[in-house]
């Protein structure tokens, strides 16, 4: 199945990259859905409509939108800020953002080695956090060394910590703090280097965007984001398929589990006891 859906994205790529500024996208969906459901007719398991209604979800969402942009300017990547108004009536400036193009394609294809940096960031921040709160549940009873603070923070601990000093007997109190307090430092200085991080992913991929060629441009749109997108609906109809049939196959072993000659005996036995259970209550089968 695989190979069949490579087989119509490979036609596919062709012809989407072959758009042009004053293409009609009512042409371009026409000619991909028909030779969708051509390519499928006939196909065991697969169900053409099925598939097809795929490819028109996504052409509604997203696709449609895109071929317009494609007809009404070509290949071109313009950028443009996010700017909300909040509560205040205040404007603020949301970053930025690429209709054709998202970011996440631009950083998937051009700076994967930088995403996967903040990934491991990330990992360590959510590992130092589980840390805190392990220790904060673990000293949090009546008698534990955070039961004394109204909320658990770096003023509250820090504070707590010049009231026990000198304390002999507030050793193993001092200690978790001082534990807490030093995992709060590593988790700051994590979050503001993956601060970094991302802002400098950001202005790398925002830099990018003047740089595109028009082959890079039809390669991100085409294969990375609108195929892509439509493989995974059409393969997550397979798993449904595939899941089913599994279901199906599971049902009919446990159905004919037992042989007939074991299902007669098992019949017998449970027609003696019930016309036992009969007998006793004076009916005669």
């Amino acid at each position: 199945m695989n190979t069949l859906f490579a087989d119509w994205q490979q036609r596919s790529t062709q012809t989407l990259r072959g758009l042009q500024a004053n293409c009609h996208p009512k042409t371009v969906i026409h000619d991909l859905a028909e030779d969708l459901l051509a390519h499928y007719t006939g196909k065991p398991l697969m169900d053409k409509y099925a598939v097809y209604q795929h490819l028109m979800d996504y052409w509604a969402t997203t696709m449609q939108d895109d071929c317009y942009l494609i007809a009404a300017d070509g290949w071109r990547t313009p950028t443009y800020r996010i700017v909300e108004t909040n509560k205040k009536g205040k404007e603020v400036d949301k970053g930025w953002a690429c209709d054709l193009v998202p970011k996440a394609l631009i950083v998937n294809r051009y700076f994967a080695a930088q995403q996967a940096a903040i990934r491991e960031q990330e990992a360590a921040l959510e590992s130092v956090a589980a840390q805190m709160a392990e220790l904060e549940e673990e000293h949090g009873g009546e008698e534990g060394a955070f039961s004394e603070l109204d909320k658990v923070n770096k003023a509250s601990v820090t504070a707590r910590l010049k009231e026990i000093k000198g304390d002999k007997d507030a050793k193993e109190e001092a200690a978790a703090l001082n534990a807490w307090l030093k995992l709060c430092a590593q988790e700051a200085d994590l979050k503001k280097a993956l601060k970094d991080a991302e802002a400098e992913l950001d202005a790398l991929a925002y830099a990018k965007y003047p740089k595109l060629t028009e082959a890079e441009i039809k390669t991100l749109a085409v294969e990375d984001k609108w195929l892509a997108a439509i493989a995974a609906a059409i393969h997550s109809e397979m798993d449904r398929i595939s899941q089913a049939l599994t279901q199906r196959v599971k049902e009919l072993a446990e159905r004919y589990e037992s042989p007939l000659p074991t299902l007669t005996g098992q019949v017998e036995s449970l027609s003696a006891k019930v016309a036992a259970h009969l007998k006793k209550m004076g009916f005669q089968p």
